[in-house]
């Protein structure tokens, strides 16, 4: 606690002391999150995208691909608040601070939850959100978001590219997406290396709000999962209705029985929608 607070009185100091200089403030937040990363958050909150590329995404195409989270008067949109406000508890509980979202099969909608969550927990003001697309065998992302994007997920893991050149605000605010715009091969063997648990340790450390939700392959497509799971907190698991057998989805739980199974999302109900509150 010492420590962060003379990070941010250090921080404070030198601010004030540049304050004719933008250049000087910059590098004195970058000074305080070097003694101590929870001090960012205390600084200027437009640090977030001094070197994020913010883009405009189409909204048609947003809803065409079932991304409706940023839209409240959706009829579907109360259904991710509601798993926003569950899933931020029971990681507030515990302490976590990554989340990755999977799902027994493929065709379960795990990246339309992924994306509508991570946008549902940016609407929380005091909160951050990035979503990373590890789905290396099928990146699914980048597509349903309309994104195209030269520098991506592939670059920084196989290039050596600056994480910060991957990265795109898609005009919501809070919200940072790294996306991966190809398939990457020999997927569980990247996800297990040092160079991605480097990586997600450098995503979860740097800012004290954020919330990273990692969009992984199903459990059964591979083993890609088990190899990446070690470096998250605990894992959200999607379940579409009718896609899935009981046999797959008892074998999904089995093999995520030792990490931190946050929930069950049962997803494509054909329950009839509704808020009677509202």
């Amino acid at each position: 606690m010492e420590r962060i607070k003379e990070a941010i009185e250090k921080a404070k100091t030198q601010r004030e002391a540049s304050e004719a200089s933008p250049q000087a403030a910059r590098s004195a937040i970058r000074q305080a999150s070097a003694t101590s990363p929870e001090a960012l958050t205390v600084a200027d909150p437009d640090v977030h995208y001094q070197k994020t590329s913010v883009v405009e995404l189409d909204l048609a195409h947003l809803e065409n691909s079932r991304i409706v989270a940023h839209q409240k008067s959706h009829p579907v949109s109360w259904a991710f608040d509601l798993l926003r406000t569950q899933v931020l508890q029971k990681m507030d509980e515990n302490g976590w601070r990554t989340l990755a979202v999977t799902s027994p099969t493929m065709e379960s909608g795990k990246s339309v939850v992924a994306i509508n969550l991570a946008i549902g927990i940016a609407q929380q003001t005091n909160r951050t959100s990035l979503l990373v697309d590890f789905d290396l065998r099928r990146p699914r992302v980048a597509t349903l978001l309309g994104l195209q994007r030269e520098v991506s997920l592939n670059q920084v893991l196989t290039e050596g590219a600056p994480i910060e050149d991957a990265m795109v605000n898609p005009g919501i605010p809070r919200f940072v997406v790294l996306p991966t715009q190809r398939p990457v091969p020999s997927s569980a063997e990247v996800l297990g290396s040092s160079k991605v648990a480097a990586l997600m340790g450098e995503l979860r450390e740097h800012y004290a709000d954020r919330i990273v939700i990692v969009d992984l392959p199903p459990v059964l497509a591979a083993d890609d999962v088990l190899a990446l799971l070690p470096r998250i907190d605990c894992v959200l698991m999607v379940v579409g209705n009718g896609v899935s057998t009981r046999k797959e989805i008892e074998e999904s739980m089995s093999r995520l029985s030792k990490f931190n199974l946050l929930g069950v999302v049962l997803n494509k109900d054909d329950a009839p929608i509704g808020n009677a509150y509202y």
